[in-house]
């Protein structure tokens, strides 16, 4: 499937290809510092095809992951939302995108989650919070 993804202010445009069935949660405590919530969904890219658009995101290595592994995340460096993270190396093969920056977000729900000992207990269950359709 081909996504399209840009960050907040619209500085960094991207697209890639990839599969829906990979799409994901982690729940680590690294990804819920990072996106400053309860966890983060992302979708790995099929490799060599992501392909940036438009403008230069900044990226941050990553060296604390309780599995040990040193990870490059991207973000914008005028409004900041996460684009992607890969492989601390040049010109990796696949990248893991973050699902609520893509136009295709609705079509790709979760299919599975990572980290789950590190779960915030009060995100596993909302569906009975009240809610508003807007604020």
């Amino acid at each position: 499937m081909k996504v399209t993804g840009a960050c907040h202010c619209g500085q960094i445009t991207y697209e890639a290809e990839v599969d829906p069935e990979r799409s994901g949660i982690c729940h680590c405590t690294d990804c819920q510092v990072l996106t400053g919530t309860a966890y983060r969904v992302s979708i790995p890219t099929l490799p060599g095809t992501f392909r940036l658009l438009t403008g230069k995101p900044s990226v941050y290595l990553k060296t604390t992951a309780d599995s040990g592994a040193r990870r490059r995340h991207a973000f914008c460096p005028n409004c900041g939302s996460p684009v992607y993270a890969s492989a601390d190396e040049d010109n990796p093969s696949t990248r893991g995108v973050r699902v609520g920056g893509l136009a295709q977000r609705e079509q790709l729900a979760p299919r599975r989650q990572i980290w789950c000992q590190s779960a915030l207990p009060w995100s596993q269950d909302i569906a009975d919070l009240p809610g508003v359709p807007k604020q």
